[in-house]
């Protein structure tokens, strides 16, 4: 009788668990799904961003795909993500290790290590801008000649400072990532290492990172889509220059759309964005090949 009574609830509680996820289906449907459909809509248009919205067939899609400043733009944006990629992860999975230790000092050096994400990246950029000023930043009130070059004035430069400033941006949220990742690895692991005699070094190697595989596949997966949509710290340090050395995809649709009043090429931009970072994603899960057991054994 009593089981009776409670499956009961526990029927009449399911009911209601769809109803639960409505809110968040309403604002995902209407600040995703809608505006995404606008704007694929806007890509067979003719606008200005002013005037009447003329439908243009493939007029937009034909002026984009046929400039020869997209392979260029999409090249630097596969290239920042790829450079960012490589110097963002290992560093994030040191901390990551480092923080997830028991010491007291840690917690706090993580907090200091967070701070840089809490800014806005256009102030990041401002004050770097500042910072590496060749006649009245740094290295010029240091009397520094290393620090005191053009900075954003040439292309080679001016793309490893985009990369930096990155980095050190968003660095500490995947270290974060990282950090929960190593905090739920079975203590039991570094024991039985232990007993047999491996070092830390070898520990790291052999039980860390296997076990972090699936992390890394999710920390890698928000870095890449997330560097697709890089623009406020690159218009404001660089607005894509010097000449289009920094000239990001993101940053051409801005200029196409806003500055050269090209609704239509740069919604066809946005669409080109959302299937690459859509392609991205899936070839990465793919890559990832989560099974049931794998899954279970991590963070076990």
């Amino acid at each position: 009788m009593t089981s009776l009574t409670s499956r009961q609830p526990r029927r009449e509680s399911g009911r209601f668990l769809p109803w639960l996820a409505m809110p968040a289906l309403v604002v995902f449907v209407g600040f995703a799904v809608i505006p995404l459909v606008g704007v694929f809509a806007l890509s067979f248009t003719t606008w200005d961003g002013i005037g009447a919205i003329h439908p243009s067939g493939l007029t937009s899609w034909r002026a984009v795909l046929t400039d020869p400043g997209l392979p260029h733009a999409l090249g630097v944006t596969f290239l920042v993500m790829a450079v960012s990629w490589a110097v963002q992860t290992p560093l994030s999975i040191l901390l990551g290790t480092f923080l997830a230790g028991r010491q007291r000092y840690r917690a706090v050096l993580g907090v200091v290590y967070f701070v840089p994400l809490m800014l806005s990246s256009a102030a990041i950029a401002i004050a770097y801008k500042a910072l590496l000023d060749p006649n009245f930043g740094l290295g010029a009130g240091l009397k520094i000649p290393l620090l005191s070059q053009d900075w954003l004035g040439r292309p080679g430069l001016a793309f490893g400072v985009v990369v930096f400033i990155v980095s050190w941006q968003f660095i500490p949220f995947h270290s974060l990532i990282y950090q929960g990742g190593v905090q739920q690895i079975p203590k039991s692991l570094y024991e039985a290492a232990q007993m047999d005699g491996a070092g830390r070094i070898r520990q790291f190697f052999s039980i860390t990172l296997p076990q972090l595989r699936y992390t890394i596949i999710t920390s890698s997966t928000l870095m890449v889509v997330g560097s697709l949509t890089f623009f406020d710290l690159i218009f404001v340090l660089t607005e894509g220059g010097p000449g289009d050395a920094t000239r990001v995809l993101a940053l051409d649709m801005y200029k196409r759309g806003f500055q050269a009043s090209l609704m239509g090429p740069a919604s066809a931009i946005a669409v080109i964005l959302v299937l690459v970072g859509l392609a991205l994603a899936l070839l990465l899960r793919r890559l990832g090949g989560r099974d049931a057991g794998a899954s279970q054994l991590e963070g076990a």
